[in-house]
């Protein structure tokens, strides 16, 4: 880890816990068309996806995909934004990192990304914050990734991304970028952690 220059996170599962926001999300918008509240494996989907991707995999039908993603223009997300908890050990390590690291987000959160560090008081922490409205092809293609490296006209060897989905794992391995996988261990990772803490017996 000597060459490392960026630290790079996801954000849902990494920087927050928002299980509950995104569900409570997720089931409300169902809720508005008299379906059921998510199974744990449309949770699953939704958690990891954009809200595009999620609304097609959760409503299939093309009429009722358009009727949702026309409903979701008319409600906002920053509601729930109050119940997503800022991961433990977050802010010390964000001070612990700097100056010697400069640090990123790679999420496919859309226009809500800016909202949730404004809730949580995380703004300016981040040197750069790329979400899936910022490049072509949000995760698991690697272009947030790609974005951040050419931001920082670093190598993908001088970068590690911090995530917990299988989404994540595909994006680092397609961006040549290591991956400490987070509260995962299904995945295939440099480095396996369950505490944001553990990343600086990585790093320093």
């Amino acid at each position: 880890m000597r060459d490392i220059k960026v630290v790079a996170f996801d954000c849902d599962g990494v920087l927050f816990d928002s299980v509950k926001a995104n569900s409570y999300y997720y089931n409300n918008i169902l809720a508005h068309f008299d379906r059921p509240a998510m199974t744990p494996e449309q949770f699953t989907y939704t958690h990891m996806h954009t809200v595009k991707e999620s609304l097609a995999y959760l409503f299939e039908d093309r009429r009722k995909i358009e009727a949702a993603n026309d409903y979701c223009k008319k409600i906002s997300y920053i509601p729930f934004i109050k119940y997503m908890k800022i991961e433990p050990y977050l802010r010390p390590l964000l001070q612990r990192l700097r100056p010697k690291y400069k640090t990123a987000i790679a999420t496919n959160r859309t226009d809500t990304m800016n909202y949730v560090l404004i809730e949580h008081d995380l703004e300016g922490c981040f040197d750069i914050v790329v979400s899936a409205l910022d490049v072509e092809h949000p995760k698991p293609h690697p272009d947030q990734l790609i974005k951040i490296l050419n931001h920082f006209n670093i190598e993908p060897n001088e970068a590690i991304y911090v995530g917990d989905s299988q989404l994540d794992e595909i994006a680092a391995k397609a961006a040549g970028i290591s991956l400490v996988a987070y509260k995962n261990n299904s995945l295939s990772a440099d480095h396996h952690i369950e505490s944001l803490k553990e990343l600086e017996a990585i790093l320093f």
